[in-house]
Parts: C-alpha cells; sequence; structure tokens
C-alpha cells in the first residue's frame, strides 16, 4: 500500500466518528460505548476501534474481554457482538489492543514509534465488511497516536464524518480541551460538538442530581468557541452497576446489551446527543 493510499480496510466503512478527550479520566471510554449502543439501537451497523493503546477498556465494557481476534488471509477479525434491536439481528463489531493481551492486568510499555507502527497495523489489517459508522476511541491528549491517527484518515478524508470531544465540567479539563480543539482543527478533522461527562451524580435511589465535580464547564466552552453542546452527562451508578455485572443481567433478562442499555436512565440523553450529531450530516 503507497503512502497516500487508502486503508484497505476501511474499503466497505461509510462514516467516521473520532471521539477525544484533552486529559484521561474524563469518561471517554464510557461516551464512546453508549454511542455506539444509541447508534446500534437504530438498525445501523457499528465498529468500534480502540487506539487508546495503554488503557484498553472498551472489550471490558462490552463484557467480551475474554475474546481473541483470529487472523484471515485478508487480515484481522474483529470481534462482533452480537446486539437485537427488533426484530433484526446485527453485529456490532470491536477491534481493541485488550484482545492481543495474555493478561489484562499486563503494562503497554512501547516507545513512540512501536505504538505508531500498532495503529497503521489496526488501519491497514482490520477486516471489517460493511459499516455504517466506524467509531475510534482516541487516546487521551495530543501524542504521537494522534500524528498517525490524522495522518491515516487524511488518505480518506471522505469517510471522516468528525470529531466528538469529551471533557468533564472542571476548569482543568477545560484547558486540556482546547488543545485538542486546536489538534482537529491542524488535522482537517471537523469537530461535531462536546460532550460534558461527569456532569453531576444521580443518586440511584431518589434519582437527585448533585453536581459534585461543579456544572456547565463544557456548556460555557462550547459558547467561548462556537462549537455545538450536545449534552451534559451525569454518573449513574446504575449505568455503570449494568455494564459491571451485564453477563449476568444478559441471562437474567434474557437481552443484549443493547437492550438492557436502552432501558437504562442514559438512552434518552444519548439519544438527544446522537441526533444532533446525525443532523449535521456529512460535509
Amino acid at each position: 500500500m503507497s503512502e497516500s493510499e487508502k486503508p484497505f480496510s476501511l474499503n466497505r466503512v461509510k462514516n467516521v466518528i473520532l471521539v477525544l478527550s484533552g486529559k484521561g479520566g474524563v469518561g471517554k471510554s464510557s461516551v464512546t460505548t453508549q454511542l455506539a449502543l444509541t447508534l446500534a439501537s437504530q438498525n445501523l451497523k457499528i465498529g468500534i476501534l480502540d487506539i487508546d493503546l495503554t488503557g484498553p477498556s472498551l472489550p471490558r465494557m462490552f463484557g467480551i474481554e475474554d475474546h481473541k481476534i483470529h487472523q484471515s488471509e485478508q487480515g484481522w477479525i474483529p470481534v462482533h457482538a452480537p446486539v437485537k434491536t427488533g426484530d433484526n439481528t446485527l453485529n456490532m463489531k470491536l477491534m481493541s489492543l485488550g484482545f492481543l493481551l495474555n493478561n489484562r492486568g499486563d503494562a503497554i510499555v512501547w516507545r513512540g514509534p512501536k505504538k505508531t507502527g500498532m495503529i497503521r497495523q489496526f488501519f491497514k489489517d482490520v477486516i471489517w465488511g460493511e459499516l455504517d459508522y466506524l467509531i475510534i476511541d482516541t487516546p487521551p491528549g495530543t501524542s504521537d497516536e494522534h500524528i498517525a491517527i490524522a495522518e491515516e484518515l487524511n488518505k480518506c478524508p471522505e469517510l471522516i464524518y468528525g470529531a466528538v470531544i469529551v471533557t468533564t465540567p472542571q476548569l482543568v479539563s477545560i484547558n486540556d480541551v482546547k488543545k485538542e480543539i486546536n489538534y482537529c482543527e491542524k488535522a482537517n478533522f471537523r469537530i461535531l460538538g462536546i460532550v460534558e461527562n461527569m456532569s453531576g451524580f444521580v443518586c440511584p435511589y431518589c434519582a437527585e442530581c448533585t453536581n459534585i465535580f461543579s456544572k456547565g464547564g463544557g456548556e460555557k466552552l462550547a459558547l467561548e468557541t462556537n462549537l455545538p453542546f450536545l449534552g451534559a452527562i451525569p454518573i449513574d451508578p446504575l449505568f455503570v452497576d449494568m455494564i459491571e455485572n451485564q453477563v449476568i443481567k444478559k441471562k437474567e433478562n434474557n437481552e443484549t446489551l443493547v437492550e438492557l442499555y436502552q432501558h437504562s436512565n442514559m438512552y434518552p440523553l444519548f439519544q438527544s446527543v446522537v441526533e444532533q450529531i446525525l443532523s449535521l450530516g456529512k460535509e
């Protein structure tokens, strides 16, 4: 493959959405998971690429961390997570470095060139098949990995739908997000909007929301930068419980993760986020 040739693995992918954050610990993987589950509930074919190499948490978020990827003649086959929506059974597909580790506790101690090489391999060798949306969970900050992501995606700019930026309400997170906005401008990634995550804590007993990390920082930043504000997402212990105990809950309710999520308090919030993203259309 030449340096400028479109990655073969993206040949049947229609749209790419990136999920970015200025710093770690803001719940970027949780936002990625809920975007994927919400889009899948609309009968869309979804792929998730976990490029957070030092903290690949998405296999656990989807309850499939014991699965392994397979090698075919064409390349890597991502792990399929069956999801049922109405009368249709679709497959979400997930690729993560977590599937390549012998032990989930293994530390990834790699220099920049090795990380860059792995990212290029993810774009070159993963056989996604037909996807409506490929959601990419990126590492926090702006680093060598981000340069590699931009270089690969700018070989196929027609696929780039845009980037969702995740922040928490505090000033320390807001300031780091400004660097992420600057990265998107330099990489020619349209910013779809800002999500303020951890915007309050929902009591699991009375449903009262307490602003333990303050509130409104993400919305204020969106106004300052003239970017869409996609919504404020609180911490919901019931969502955490659903993710952590999904294997048991799937069996008890005879439901897939998508169906479990559709019953959660977070689903309407992310329906609003997704509606706003899809209403923008592709540039």
